[in-house]
């Protein structure tokens, strides 16, 4: 099982410090609102490649005083089936450079994607309880996230493909059509854009058979992940040089179009998914709030297994008031997955009581501003 035993924070948004040890595989962070629950989340899911559960900037992370953000670091001890490293990250404490820094075991990482090597983290937050009511964007995010961890180098695919589009964009957005360097782009473009939907078709695939099969959601719906792409559904159906092929002439035909339109109207960056709730055969936007959290826990629990059968270590789950809006049956059925999946689960809620259950199962701990203490030590149950 990959597991983060060790968090140390510093400067990191409302902590000035922080140093917090974790055994069990699963954790229990209760608090008020503003005692900076979410906060650990957050160091933790950037401890992976991308920017975190929050999709912060830079500037925000740093700790403000008198106005101005401090530089800020997290770094995390894991094990794993490699055995024990160390990641860090965080700002130039220089100021010489304004990219976020890696350090892995104490050498630079040259590129973020090589720590999807090691880590990878899914989450779950209040704020994606709209994820089916807004825009693709947020869905493309939660599907990548999830095909990251199945495929590492699927992050390196996406940014590729976002490169040469953006370098597209621009030359014709300023009129440069130089033939063969928009061939160039559009060549990458179509290369990356096919490798990243046959990541996330293939991972829809395994998905399915999955969570299907029930064993790892437990009492949560089954659910089915259905991808609302051109590209993946072409791979269905031709191979992918074929694919490839098609999707370069495409672009070259769509050049004035997507001049005038300032951006490309194909691409991995078009991609779209929803989940169906197989008992009720109904589309995931279709269906109750509730409902959809429900599928959204099924599909972490089936991914955590799937990727833990696929890679020998499972993502780490970070599930941010999840347990709350759940009534007591769901909140036990939770409890139980998370205690079977060969995951580490780090939940977070204002009620200790939520989290009774798991007493003698997991880690507990009462968040208060700047602490964080072993449950009981604050004066909480």
């Amino acid at each position: 099982m990959l597991r983060l035993t060790r968090l140390r924070l510093t400067d990191f948004r409302s902590w000035s410090s922080l140093e917090a040890h974790f055994a069990a595989p699963v954790v229990a962070i209760a608090g008020e609102n503003g005692a900076g629950k979410t906060n650990l989340l957050e160091a933790i899911s950037l401890l992976g490649p991308g920017r975190g559960l929050r999709g912060a900037r830079m500037g925000e992370l740093g700790r403000r005083v008198d106005g101005a953000a401090r530089p800020w670091a997290a770094a995390g001890r894991f094990t794993g089936p490699l055995g024990a490293f160390d990641i860090g990250t965080g700002s130039d404490p220089e100021g010489a450079s304004e990219r976020r820094l890696f350090r892995l075991d104490g050498q630079p990482v040259r590129t973020q994607a090589d720590l999807a090597d090691r880590v990878a983290a899914v989450w779950l937050t209040p704020q994606m309880d709209r994820l089916f009511q807004e825009g693709a964007s947020g869905r493309r995010r939660f599907l990548d996230r999830l095909a990251w961890a199945l495929e590492p180098a699927h992050a390196r695919e996406v940014a590729a493909h976002d490169n040469a589009m953006a370098q597209r964009n621009r030359l014709l957005g300023e009129g440069r059509a130089d033939p063969r360097w928009l061939a160039g782009l559009e060549d990458a473009m179509a290369r990356h854009a096919v490798a990243a939907a046959a990541t996330r078709r293939a991972l829809a695939l395994r998905l399915n058979a999955v969570m299907s099969a029930g064993t790892a959601t437990g009492a949560f719906p089954a659910a089915r992940m259905d991808l609302l792409c051109p590209i993946a559904a072409a791979l269905a159906e031709q191979p992918a040089l074929a694919v490839e092929d098609s999707l370069r002439e495409a672009l070259a035909a769509d050049r004035r179009r997507d001049a005038a339109a300032g951006g490309a109207a194909r691409g991995a960056h078009r991609a779209d998914m929803t989940l169906v709730h197989l008992p009720k055969d109904q589309p995931a936007e279709l269906c109750s709030t509730g409902e959809q959290k429900a599928l959204l826990i099924s599909t972490v629990l089936a991914h955590a297994a799937l990727i833990a059968e696929a890679r020998g270590f499972a993502p780490l789950l970070l599930l941010d008031e999840v347990a709350a809006h759940l009534d007591s049956a769901r909140r036990e059925a939770l409890f139980a997955a998370l205690a079977a999946l060969p995951a580490q689960s780090f939940l977070t809620g204002t009620d200790p009581e939520v989290f009774r259950p798991l007493q003698g199962i997991g880690d507990m701990f009462a968040a208060q501003p700047g602490k964080l203490l072993p449950m009981g030590e604050s004066g909480s149950p």
